[in-house]
């Protein structure tokens, strides 16, 4: 089992190695030529690849960063810190509440008929007027 780590682990490193110096600019190639890592990286191995990534590239950031981290993003990271993005969903949200809105009244006053109710001091049509308490007859 150990005889066949060894071997799988050197293909690794060498194969991770080689990607990572044909993806590097030519700037940021450190000591010798690109072509030159590259074939120091396929020949040698264990001692290429591990060399090209200890030495082989300039791995220090140009904005002063620390070596090997990531540069920070400028700017919002998520769209709700995005003030243009949130002035634009708060118009888009108004609008379309003004829009709905606007269909309701319409679908209300195409709904709505002329019929008049009855006042409570009018009595309905055909029936007997109402008694007042000081009529004794």
């Amino acid at each position: 089992m150990l005889r066949a780590i060894i071997p799988v682990a050197s293909v690794a490193v060498t194969i991770f190695a080689l990607a990572d110096c044909v993806q590097t600019k030519d700037d940021r190639v450190r000591g010798i030529p690109k072509w030159a890592w590259i074939v120091l990286v396929v020949l040698i191995p264990w001692v290429g690849p591990i060399t090209w990534l200890v030495v082989g590239k300039d791995r220090s950031q140009g904005d002063g960063g620390q070596p090997g981290r990531a540069p920070r993003r400028q700017g919002p990271l998520a769209p709700d810190e995005d003030p243009e993005f949130l002035r634009k969903l708060d118009e888009d949200i108004r609008r379309e509440r003004r829009s709905r809105e606007r269909e309701l009244r319409e679908r209300q006053a195409g709904q709505e008929s002329p019929v008049e109710l009855p006042d409570d001091d009018d009595p309905e049509p055909g029936s007997p007027p109402e008694r007042k308490p000081d009529d004794e007859s």
